[in-house]
């Protein structure tokens, strides 16, 4: 199939079926490509946390007003925000990316700069605001590389972020919730597969001028 084709293929999958997991090897490919999404000056300010475990999920299901896809997909994809933008993490990013490309740390001082300079201008909500708009991008990521490689995705809201944030430790960790998505494989009885996908007219969606 086209990705246009697998992206007509993939809906917000309301039932999963329990008895199919990915395979490691398709996880890894998934996250992969996840791990390749773009960010905002290139930090990804977001860490992405598989919870794959039962006791774990039953929590967060409660958490999440008892949606059976937390409990019944193959794995649990919870995309947690950075809550410490500092320029010690700036720091950090700009030691890396000199490492990455082998190049001199002194030659990356203006972009070190540029970011330092637009983190604080934030205000500290500004800044996990900001950080929870990256975490959305790398959603976007997983839903379409999920799709092509036929793995049926939900990215999901109606949970409470603080009680994700307690039961997942993510306080602790200078992390917080920003969205979450399961990924497995879809029930043959869920009815949602069957519908007509429903999108505006492509002439009210797209303005060129």
């Amino acid at each position: 199939m086209s990705l246009i084709e697998k992206l007509n293929w993939r809906y917000a999958t309301k039932k999963f079926d329990k008895t199919k997991k990915l395979n490691p090897s398709q996880l890894e490919e998934l996250l992969h490509a996840v791990h390749l999404s773009p960010s905002a000056t290139g930090v990804q300010s977001y860490k992405i946390l598989v919870i794959e475990d039962a006791g774990t999920r039953a929590k967060l299901q409660q958490a999440a007003y008892g949606q059976a896809q937390i409990a019944d997909a193959s794995q649990l994809i919870v995309f947690a925000a950075e809550t410490i933008l500092d320029a010690q993490y700036v720091k950090n990013f700009i030691d890396h990316v000199a490492k990455t490309r082998g190049i001199e740390r002194s030659s990356l001082e203006g972009y070190e700069q540029m970011i330092s300079g637009n983190i604080s201008r934030m205000s500290e909500e500004q800044r996990i605001a900001w950080a929870k708009e990256q975490a959305h991008i790398a959603l976007g990521v997983l839903v379409t590389s999920a799709a092509e490689l036929g793995i049926d995705a939900c990215p999901m809201g109606g949970f409470s972020a603080p009680q994700f944030d307690e039961i997942l430790g993510l306080k602790e960790k200078g992390l917080t919730t920003a969205v979450i998505a399961a990924i497995g494989f879809r029930a043959e009885d869920d009815a949602y597969s069957k519908l007509n996908k429903v999108r505006k007219p492509e002439e009210e969606m797209f303005i060129h001028i």
